[in-house]
This record gives C-alpha cells, structure tokens and sequence, in this order.
C-alpha cells in the first residue's frame, strides 16, 4: 500500500504508547483516523492531539475482548467514512506472573491475556477483514504480537502463549490473502522492549477477571524484583514513535515481519531458531550472577 492521502486507518489501543504513536504517523500520512481504547479520558485526549494537528479523527470506547464492541467499532469506522484501509490491531496486556509453576497460574489470568491479545485481534480480522476485502481497494492489517511470540522465557506464560498465537493468526491470514491474490496484505509487529505503560495493564483488568487475593499477595519478592527489572527495560526501551515509523514503513513495502529487538534479544532468537533448525532441545541460559 502506498497511497495514503484520504484513506482511512482504525488503530485499537490508541489512546498511549505504540498505538497512538501509529494513530499520529498514518495521521501525518494524511489518513483519516478511528482511534480505539479501553480508558475513555486518555482516548479522548489522544483525539483531541491528533486532531490539534489538522487531521480528521474519531474515538470509539471498545474493550477488545468483546466481539460485540469490535463490530461496534467496524460500525463506526464504516459509518463515518465509508471504507477502512488500514487496521491495526494493537491492543494488548501484560499478565500472568508471578505463580510458582506456570500450572498454578489462576485461570482468571489466562482468560483476561487471551482474551485481549489474542481473540481481539481475531475479532479484529473477522469484523473488518471481510468489509475491507469487499472493497476491493489496496490495505493492510498490522497485529501487534511481541518478540515473545517468537521466543519463549520462564514467565509471563499466557502473554507468550498469546503472542505466539498472534503470530501464527497473522501468518495464516496473510497466506490466506496472498493465495486469493487480495489486494490486502498484511504485518506482524514483534518488539523488544518499547517504552511504553504495559506494565500498568492491570489498571484495566475487568473485575470479574481479577483472581483472588491482591496483586500483591500473589507476587512473589522476586517477582517484584523482576518486574522492577522490566520496567527499567521498557524505559530504556525503544521510542513508540521509532515503532510507528518502521510499521509505516513495513505497510508501504508491504513488509510482514517487523522485529525491532535489542542485541540480547537478537541472540536469544537465533538460539531459538537453530534449536529448531537442529531439533535440539530448548536452550536454557542461566541467569546473570
């Protein structure tokens, strides 16, 4: 896809973090712009940015995880402009650490992370892909995975499970499109660390998903310890607006994979891979003394 001027994109998660930073370039592209999110004061802000900016842009509330928002939201887009040619489906948290044994994580956690990860982008193809491909107009998809979905740690298992899952959708899809000779393509966006409130996501945790016992009861000191790590990584980590530049970029070249990772991570991927290339058994690196 290489015109943008007038066209339309649909960014989920767009109220912070790497989905406004994708809202805010396809706006610089000239693109009409539907921002989704979960939180209704910061959505309403990002609308209000982007649109201090001289781009025309609309704000649907949508929780991911309910199908009947995202057709909501599709409704809205389709409704306001006619056509969607852009959809990114960018939503996600962060979840499911701290048990001791990934077999005593609360089912509460697998639900809420697969829930938003994984089945709101598939909800996602399902209530835009088939409108979009009816247009018969070019367009993309982008799914935000993570390099989670390509490596694998020893926490955060239903976030791993759930990128892995988002990675293996994107490709289906885009083989899929590729074979109907659609004029739609597609991208899977798998980043390091980016600096970006992930870490926060349990802000957003719907009630009837959080499990027993506080946050804090269920973390272990060393999980703590962990999370404190992470959040100095994601600090460090990689500006949202470098991601949304490479994702515009990726569109235009029609590009699939899109992994920006730091050097530990690059190597951690090659291991990855040659484990399976050689059909060894995983890789466990020790811990740093």
């Amino acid at each position: 896809m290489n015109e943008f001027t007038g066209k339309v994109a649909v960014v989920t998660g767009a109220a912070s973090g790497i989905g406004l930073a994708l809202a805010t370039r396809f706006a610089q592209a000239g693109m009409k712009i539907v921002l989704a999110d979960i939180e209704t004061a910061p959505l309403e802000s990002a609308r209000a940015a982007i649109k201090a900016k001289g781009a025309h842009a609309i704000s649907v509330r949508t929780d991911v995880m309910r199908e009947q928002d995202v057709k909501r939201l599709a409704d809205a887009a389709f409704d306001a402009w006619g056509k969607v040619h852009i959809l990114c489906n960018n939503a996600g948290v962060s979840g499911g650490v701290g048990a001791d044994g990934v077999w005593n994580l609360p089912l509460e956690d697998w639900d809420w992370v697969l829930g938003v990860n994984l089945r709101g982008v598939l909800h996602g193809i399902r209530h835009f892909v088939p409108r979009m491909l009816a247009q018969g107009e070019a367009g993309h998809i982008v799914n935000t995975a993570s390099v989670a979905g390509l490596v694998t740690g020893a926490t955060a298992a239903p976030y791993t499970v759930s990128k892995h899952g988002v990675v293996a959708l994107s490709e289906i899809l885009y083989k899929d499109l590729k074979a109907r000779k659609a004029k739609l393509s597609v991208s899977v966006l798998c980043p390091g660390w980016v600096d970006t409130r992930i870490i926060e996501s349990e802000r957003n945790r719907p009630g009837e998903l959080k499990p027993e016992g506080s946050a804090e009861v269920r973390i272990s000191p060393q999980m703590q310890m962990w999370r404190e790590v992470v959040r100095g990584l994601l600090k460090h980590g990689f500006r949202p607006e470098t991601i949304a530049g490479l994702v515009f970029d990726a569109v235009n070249s029609d590009t699939f994979y899109i992994v920006p990772v730091q050097p530990d991570i690059e190597d951690a991927l090659a291991r990855r891979l040659e484990d399976i290339r050689l059909r060894r058994n995983p890789t466990i690196v020790p811990p740093e003394a």
